[in-house]
């Protein structure tokens, strides 16, 4: 039988060879938004890993919406082009489907790379900007807080989605994944700890759901039929009084009838004072109750780092496919030993095939050996 892992996923008319999906990693690399050769080196040995999908980094809609200065943009003809480049170079050699990630990072922007200490930069140094988000409301103490957006804000920041799905379209992007995780923009409208409005953006779960929902229709709205288009959430803030499980139920059953081909599933993220019991597949359950209540086609993601442990929690219906991050950094051949050690098969550039283990000897499909 064909380890569950390995076998084939469609997400709306976009399908997977195998269910190992190679998660956002945001590498703050990027000048002026624009990808830089560091993301042919990384994207390049990403796609070359027999994962069944890439999904890009946190890709901003503006220059404001970046995390860093530094964070990948797609908002002008130049971050076009440039991310374009990269993605042809890419494609000359691995046949894996990419998606595209879109964010706004709301009041967690304008802050400095994580090997900088990640702290906000103020607004008037150099590199620096104010943020906004549902609420002036600041991400840490003794950050300056973010405006809080108005109707007009509101309508940008949408317009900006779709405008960064269109260019994706430009460049034959198979996937679209918005952001509504991890204490970005559309996860600040979620949680009632961020969220304090009184307009029909805040207050109850319908309220707190409708911006990031109107961002999902309009990029659904401007995607051809056939291409996916979903959301990653945070399924909890790990904080009392956050944004919760039950919460997030509701909102892919949202999103399910607002034609979301799946919803990956992490936590946590928004707020300083969270506390994660971090443990191997930690955040699977999450994934798997907001499977078994909305039958939405779900990937789940959090310390999966063996192929065992991934097999395990598809062929047990947890979730329809896993998202690795750290583990195909550390091991950018993760899939490869994965279908060796399940017995499965994987794609690899002809470049590699000698590398075949004799053990393994259909380990990769399609190979051909001359004699000489």
């Amino acid at each position: 039988m064909t380890a569950r892992l390995f076998e084939p996923l469609s997400l709306d008319g976009l399908t997977l060879p195998n269910r190992i999906i190679v998660a956002p990693m945001c590498q703050y690399s990027a000048h002026a938004g624009q990808a830089s050769d560091w993301h042919v080196m990384h994207l390049g040995q990403l796609a070359m890993s027999g994962a069944g999908l890439l999904i890009l980094e946190a890709t901003a809609i503006s220059p404001e919406a970046r995390i860093s200065p530094t964070d990948l943009g797609l908002w002008s003809d130049e971050t076009e082009l440039a991310l374009g480049r990269v993605l042809d170079a890419v494609r000359l050699h691995a046949p894996t489907p990419i998606a595209i990630q879109i964010n706004h990072a709301g009041r967690k922007a304008s802050s400095r790379a994580p090997w900088d200490g990640g702290s906000q930069i103020d607004p008037e140094a150099p590199e620096g900007w104010r943020t906004e988000a549902p609420s002036s409301i600041a991400h840490s103490e003794g950050e300056v807080a973010p405006h809080a957006l108005d109707a007009e804000g509101l309508k940008r920041i949408r317009d900006g989605f779709v405008a960064t799905a269109r260019r994706a379209l430009n460049l034959d992007i198979d996937g679209f994944e918005l952001h509504g995780a991890h204490g970005y923009l559309l996860h600040q409208f979620l949680s009632p700890l961020s969220n304090h409005r009184t307009d029909a953006y805040g207050g109850s779960l319908e309220n707190r759901m409708r911006f990031p929902l109107e961002c999902f229709e309009a990029v659904r709205e401007v995607v051809p039929a056939g291409k996916p288009v979903w959301m990653r959430v945070s399924a909890t803030d790990w904080v009392e009084g956050g944004w919760t499980l039950d919460e997030t139920v509701e909102l892919a059953h949202a999103l399910k009838r607002r034609g979301s081909a799946a919803i990956h599933v992490s936590t946590g993220g928004l707020s300083t004072s969270q506390e994660i019991p971090l443990a191997p597949g930690y955040q699977v359950p999450f994934a798997e109750r907001v499977k078994a209540e909305t039958g939405l086609t779900t990937i789940a993601v959090g310390l999966i780092t063996e192929a065992a442990q991934a097999e395990a929690i598809l062929a047990e219906g947890r979730a329809d496919a896993v998202s690795l991050a750290r583990a195909m950094l550390y091991d950018p051949r993760w899939p490869w030993h994965a279908a060796a050690e399940l017995g499965a098969q994987v794609t690899a550039p002809k470049q590699y095939w000698r590398s075949q283990p004799r053990q393994f000897k259909t380990l990769f499909r399609d190979t051909q050996f001359g004699q000489r």
